[in-house]
């Protein structure tokens, strides 16, 4: 007990060195330049605080709970017995095909944890606010974490077979592209934001945490070469699936006015 209070404390007293900084801008422009005093100090304060106890909570998960649940389901789904495989190099670089579980459960695990991004949730409230209700949150959010689901899916098939990151990447980006130039002009903003909110505080510690266990289990991959590169998946393809998302609301209005305009010349 007395060891996880130990290490409670000290990853608040890094959270303090690391919050300290924007604490001393916010509190340096309101007094030194604005020439203000803080409104609502006690409660100012008070929330200061919360954040970092939240925050130090928050590390402490991740070390304890998120990242070893990570590596321990990669360990187990990439497992010799499990696969089926005789656990040799050849085997796993050959027999992609056998690791199915690795990518289902990276498709559930991006799904998943996109759905339940607090950021993800902020973005698309506002969106549906702005928009007068045209944008649905929850079609954006669905949008978005199939997105990252296809991504992640995609980053552990790159993984298992070693092939390289920027190969994927280009060519994501090269249809991200081709992509901007078809869809409505509305979306684009919307769709390339949607990709940067993926990555935050609950899809970033179990997406990093299943590259680095895929990474460090399957003979002949470099953890430090190949465990990173999934975040970069995650915040590509849902600018994708955003904008084709879009362009399918787009083109079904469009058929949908055509048949009500061909039922009134009807009647």
């Amino acid at each position: 007990m007395s060891g996880y209070l130990l290490s409670l404390w000290s990853s608040f007293l890094s959270t303090i060195d690391d919050v300290m900084p924007i604490i001393g801008i916010l509190v340096g422009f309101q007094v030194l330049v604005l020439r203000k005093t803080i409104p609502h100090l006690p409660q100012v304060l008070l929330g200061f605080l919360l954040v970092l106890l939240g925050l130090a909570f928050f590390l402490e998960g991740l070390e304890r709970a998120l990242f070893p649940l990570g590596k321990i389901m990669a360990e187990q789904l990439t497992a010799p017995d499990f696969l089926g495989l005789t656990g040799d190099e050849t085997s796993m670089s050959e027999h992609w095909q056998a690791f199915v579980w690795v990518y289902l459960f990276a498709f559930a695990i991006g799904f998943s944890t996109t759905v339940a991004e607090p950021s993800l949730i902020a973005v698309a409230i506002k969106a549906n606010q702005v928009s007068a209700g045209a944008i649905k949150p929850w079609g954006l959010r669905i949008a978005v974490a199939l997105g990252v689901a296809v991504g992640i899916s995609l980053g552990a098939f790159r993984i298992v077979t070693g092939t390289p990151l920027h190969y994927y990447i280009i060519t994501g980006y090269v249809f991200v592209l081709i992509q901007t130039w078809f869809a409505p002009r509305t979306i684009i903003a919307l769709a390339y934001d949607s990709g940067g909110v993926t990555t935050s505080t609950v899809t970033v510690p179990l997406v990093a945490a299943l590259g680095l266990g895929l990474s460090s289990n399957i003979p002949g991959r470099n953890p430090l070469l190949d465990g990173f590169g999934l975040i970069a998946f995650a915040s590509l393809f849902p600018m994708m699936t955003v904008m084709g998302y879009a362009q399918l609301s787009e083109w079904s209005a469009k058929r949908a006015a055509k048949a009500a305009e061909r039922t009134d010349q009807l009647s």
